[in-house]
């Protein structure tokens, strides 16, 4: 996400290196490719200017005051303030509160807007702890019904539905009802997906926004269709006037256009962003952290956040002890494999590291990545796993035999452990920073 935007950018603040002092000559280079690169991400051109004159003068008019602060360093602190004052300064709260709680989903066909449902329920439950209702009102889409009932089977949310009901709006009443007599605070509509252009649809959610009154209706799009996806922001606000958007697909082939421009132009704040299939890949949006992705600065808040969701403090005490000790072995390996799942994509999690986001982007990291490694593992005995000296060389057989890969293979893997054990015991006495080796070789053990 942002590659492309943020080599841009570093390009544009390259210009200012080795200067001494910020110049009407070498701002203005600066803030030329700064436009350049907003606009290549699909940014607004009206937008991209305003924003880079803002940069400029605010550049122009710190420069005799920061006499300190080098050029270079002094463009990125002012680039990064104005996109974070883009996206919309802070981060903003979602309405879920009433008796029960409505959310409106609207969004175009194919934004990943049954989808969205079902992480909103999902993220409503395992992190605010209520009790979510989705409810079915895509009555046109042949699967929707189906599509909507497995989400909810997955992250064990109750799904209302009314196959033969053809009127969205008398089953969302419905459903309400159902809400209150069961016990649910929250209550999740997820509508018919629609085109701007078409009138009767339009029609149709303008009633259901109006008939059931919802206490947050959220506008759902896909953000790999950048500008277009402003475009019909601007007109569905027109129409139900929407409290927030959401932005879909993150982990596509994204230009940014859509975070970058979204709130500028509607006038109402990006409230998540969502990436991947899984239901529990939603994040709420965070301006000042998502300027620190763009502009290759890591975010390492929401790493810690996703970090401490899965911390379990005794259990990380034990393995500070055992790492110190040189103890760290192969269930510890693991267990710590199955924690970074839990926290979302692997690589996206190493792109949330300071600096990491270069050196995983070639990497070929998926959520399989690590099944080799674990089909070794799982084919060792428990003392083998526990005291990894005792693996001789018939041993080593057996496992290979066992996990389908080949003697060469399990041998790289206890290479590569071993060395990642030292670097870790060597880390954990405060000696080398070591993380760069170290990503790599976790990189190769997959491979």
């Amino acid at each position: 996400m942002f590659d492309s935007l943020n080599e841009r950018l570093e390009g544009a603040f390259s210009l200012l290196k080795g200067q001494h002092k910020i110049t009407e000559i070498n701002v203005a280079q600066s803030v030329k490719e700064i436009r350049r690169a907003l606009v290549a991400a699909d940014v607004n051109f009206k937008i991209a200017k305003e924003f880079t004159e803002t940069v400029k003068e605010k550049a122009l008019g710190q420069s005799n005051v920061l006499k300190s602060v080098r050029p270079g360093e002094l463009m990125v602190k002012i680039v990064q303030d104005e996109l974070i004052e883009l996206m919309g300064s802070e981060a903003a709260e979602v309405n879920v509160k009433g008796d029960p709680g409505l959310v409106l989903v609207a969004g175009l066909q194919g934004s990943g807007k049954t989808t969205f449902s079902g992480k909103l329920a999902y993220f409503l439950k395992s992190k605010r702890k209520m009790s979510p209702l989705l409810v079915a009102c895509d009555v046109y889409r042949p699967a929707a019904i189906d599509q909507i009932t497995v989400l909810g089977e997955q992250i064990n949310v109750p799904v209302y539905k009314e196959p033969e009901n053809k009127n969205p709006l008398e089953i969302a009443e419905n459903a309400i009802v159902h809400a209150k007599t069961h016990g649910h605070d929250v209550v999740i509509v997820d509508t018919a997906g629609r085109l701007a252009i078409d009138e009767q649809m339009m029609d149709e959610i303008e009633t259901l926004k109006k008939g059931l009154l919802p206490t947050e209706t959220l506008f759902v799009v896909d953000s790999m269709t950048g500008q277009d996806a402003v475009n019909t922001a601007k007109t569905f606000n027109e129409v139900i006037n929407y409290d927030g958007v959401v932005l879909t697909k993150l982990d596509g082939d994204t230009r940014g256009g859509a975070a970058l421009s979204i709130k500028y132009t509607v006038g109402k704040p990006i409230k998540f962003v969502s990436s991947g299939e899984k239901m529990d890949t939603l994040d709420v949006f965070h301006p000042d952290r998502m300027a620190r992705r763009i502009l290759g600065m890591g975010d390492i808040v929401s790493l810690v956040e996703k970090a401490q969701e899965q911390f379990d403090e005794a259990e990380a005490k034990k393995l500070e002890k055992k790492i110190k000790k040189n103890k760290f072995d192969f269930d510890d390996f693991l267990k710590q494999l199955n924690q970074i799942r839990k926290m979302g994509d692997f690589k996206s999690l190493l792109g949330m590291i300071p600096g990491m986001g270069k050196m995983t982007k070639n990497l070929d990291i998926d959520d399989s990545a690590f099944s080799k490694v674990e089909a070794i593992i799982q084919s060792m005995t428990p003392e083998e796993r526990a005291n990894p000296e005792v693996l001789n060389v018939s041993r080593k057989r057996r496992i290979a035999k066992g996990s389908g890969k080949s003697l060469h293979e399990v041998n790289m893997f206890l290479k590569q452990f071993n060395q990642m054990k030292k670097m870790m015991h060597k880390m954990s006495k405060g000696g080398g920073r070591g993380m760069e080796r170290m990503m790599q070789q976790m990189q190769n053990m997959k491979n």
